[in-house]
């Protein structure tokens, strides 16, 4: 093989899990990919293992951060990569800072940069900062060579940053259909309304639990199963308090944190997944996709990147951010039309097989990193 087809090699420096979130279940992807243009090396963030400490300070991070700095700079020369792919945080504090040390200790070992922007809005995050943090936050972030986000509707960060070449490559995921029997509600038999995601209000627990209670109210026989690890303690006290004095008591259940199998079960089993998010660094919605794979409607939210996966009124509906009543409206909809959800829930599996695939992912990550050489 000659020098010029040589695979470009590229330092990939990113969680995987645990945990579980969308970013490092996409970053473990991308490595998991068979390509013929680049080759992919890995150094793992290992910053937080559960969801409940992502975004946090903790001193045991502090030395995470020395370690994860020598071995991207012990990788770009012990495997010749000259590029470094890195995910930046989203708009919050202690992952910016933490960003800005690794990137402004790295970035100059390699003569190429490519962000991925799994989270959306770090580029307005700058005038958060003290003055003096502003030209490390501009050295760190600034002028990528590539900048990939997930959907058209994000924030264009690398735009703002002013990065060489923008494009976006939507997320996608193996297809796990027929590993788990699926079952449907029958005639007599509760609706089954499922959520997935970790539980702060700006994902949309409190607004889901008002709209479930709402729908109970007009005479639906319901479930709700709530996927994730609590990660806001007033709100989860005020979650016990709202089920026990609406009566839904038996009618709420807390799955907690579930993966592979598990975790894929319950997809199969619910008639309606529902995320109401308006999340600070939602730029995708992984699990409406996860959703969709296995044919079922959604009920989401008009909000960054979701509406470049669910299509409002195809395979599911989309609802303004923070509205119980509207998210309501389309649970009741869908809660009394059995053919309505098989249709929507239909064509969300035809959308997933056209766009939203691991395969498809691949080739087009592979396509745009091999551009850089």
């Amino acid at each position: 093989m000659s020098a010029r087809t040589k695979p470009l090699r590229i330092v990939v420096v990113g969680q995987t899990p645990p945990p579980h979130g969308g970013q490092a279940v996409m970053i473990e992807a991308l490595l998991q990919g068979h390509y013929t243009s680049i080759r992919l090396f890995h150094v793992r963030m290992a910053f937080s293992t559960d969801m409940e400490s992502v975004g946090k300070f903790a001193l045991g991070k502090v030395l995470t951060l020395f370690t994860t700095i020598a071995r991207v700079a012990w990788a770009r020369f012990r495997f010749g990569a000259r590029i470094l792919y890195y995910p930046p945080s989203g708009p919050n504090k202690v992952p910016v800072l933490r960003d800005i040390a690794l990137l402004c200790a790295t970035r100059w070992l390699f003569s190429k940069t490519v962000f991925h922007f799994h989270a959306g809005g770090v580029s307005g995050f700058a005038s958060q900062l003290p003055g003096l943090l502003r030209p490390l936050f501009r050295m760190a972030y600034g002028s990528p060579d590539l900048a990939i986000r997930t959907a058209e509707q994000n924030p264009d960060d690398g735009a703002a940053l002013g990065a060489r070449r923008c494009t976006v490559v939507p997320n996608g995921i193996v297809d796990a259909r027929g590993s788990i029997p699926e079952d449907l509600t029958r005639n007599g038999e509760p609706l089954e309304v499922l959520f997935v995601g970790v539980l702060v209000e700006s994902k949309g627990v409190r607004v889901l639990l008002e709209a479930f209670a709402k729908l109970v109210a007009c005479g639906v026989d319901g479930r709700l199963r709530i996927m994730g690890r609590w990660n806001e303690e007033p709100l989860r006290a005020w979650a016990m308090e709202f089920i026990a004095k609406n009566g839904l008591t038996g009618k709420v259940e807390f799955l907690g944190v579930l993966s592979g199998a598990e975790k894929h079960a319950r997809f199969a089993a619910c008639d309606v997944f529902c995320f109401p998010s308006w999340f600070e660094a939602e730029s995708f919605g992984l699990v409406l996709v996860e959703a969709m794979q296995f044919a079922k409607p959604v009920v989401s939210t008009l909000w960054r990147g979701i509406p470049s996966v669910v299509e409002n009124g195809v395979n599911g509906y989309l609802v303004p951010i923070q509205d119980a009543d509207a998210v309501a409206e389309k649970l009741l909809a869908l809660a009394r039309d059995p053919d309505l959800r098989r249709r929507m829930g239909e064509a969300g599996r035809r959308i997933f097989e056209e766009r939203f695939t691991l395969e498809a992912f691949h080739r087009r990550m592979e396509n745009e990193l091999a551009a850089l050489a």
